[in-house]
């Protein structure tokens, strides 16, 4: 790998008026200099549009995409994929911040890792309220800010799929080589990082950095809140996306023990359908099991 390699940070925006500036300005003060940056804002109904565009004025080298009607991330992100020239990408929500360093520790990632297939690295992560104030982190860490826990590399697809292992999206690099074998983002579905993991774990090694690498703010109407709603039309989009992930990550195994493994995060998303109401989803995963479980048995 060159030390001149090109990243392109792809920003996503929806309603992030009140952060999308701290977020792009820390995209152009990284300490790596070879960067491009492509930002697409997703219809938003507050004034992110406007304030990227007085924003952008100093940035022309910029690209700047602004959706006509509300697509979601994952087509959002691959308009953008579509013109980046980098080697490397990485997929930052615009109400996070990338620390000045992040960039630079993850090439240095990739250059120094054992592993000769690797597709993707990632680190931890601090997370900060919506007023930016200090949290938590991601992965617990000790007084000198290293993970306490070690976290599994190399291949990992067995952990992914059983849902053993947890993943820092946020604080990724990605080669562009793999998003171009995996054809990007799955459009069909209502988030992208779980169902990314699993088919690039499937084919490519995945490496950790242990640094704190990104600030990742934590929102009332943030993803990851909307998993747990009870009757919410969106919860249900967002849990019947993952319940499409997991039917397509069957495919994806090779052995029992693989099939085996991909019960436990069955059992986990029966309990969450249960907990949401969602009776529809319950009984999907039912029938789901016992197909799996026959699988098993005549495998």
């Amino acid at each position: 790998m060159q030390d001149n390699s090109l990243v392109t940070i792809i920003c996503l925006c929806y309603n992030h008026e009140k952060y999308v500036v701290e977020s792009l300005l820390s995209v152009i003060h990284q300490n790596y200099p070879f960067v491009e940056l492509i930002i697409v804002d997703d219809f938003s109904k507050d004034q992110s549009v406007a304030t990227i565009l007085k924003w952008i004025k100093d940035y022309p080298q910029v690209q700047f995409i602004a959706n006509e009607t509300n697509l979601g991330s994952t087509k959002s992100f691959n308009k953008a994929l579509k013109l980046a020239k980098g080697d490397f990408i990485i997929d930052l929500a615009t109400d996070d911040v990338l620390l000045p360093n992040c960039v630079s520790l993850q090439l240095k990632a990739f250059k120094e890792s054992p592993y000769k297939n690797l597709g993707i690295v990632y680190g931890n992560a601090e997370l900060i309220t919506e007023n930016s104030a200090f949290d938590s982190y991601y992965f617990p860490v000790d007084s000198q800010k290293k993970t306490i826990e070690k976290r599994e590399t190399g291949d990992i697809y067995l952990s992914v799929i059983s849902g053993g292992n947890s993943i820092c999206s946020v604080s990724s690099m990605v080669k562009k080589a793999v998003f171009d074998d995996l054809n990007g983002y799955d459009e069909n579905l209502a988030y992208e990082d779980l169902d990314l993991w699993i088919r690039a774990s499937r084919k490519y090694e995945v490496d950790f950095i242990d640094e704190i690498l990104i600030q990742k703010r934590i929102s009332t109407d943030s993803l990851g809140t909307h998993f747990f709603i009870k009757n919410d039309a969106r919860s249900k989009k967002i849990n019947f996306s993952t319940y499409l992930i997991i039917k397509k990550a069957i495919t994806l195994n090779k052995s029992k023990i693989e099939h085996k493994a991909i019960l436990k995060r069955m059992h986990f998303e029966m309990i969450l359908a249960y907990k949401t109401a969602d009776y529809k989803l319950l009984l999907k995963y039912v029938l789901l099991e016992i197909k799996q479980r026959f699988k098993i048995f005549f495998a």
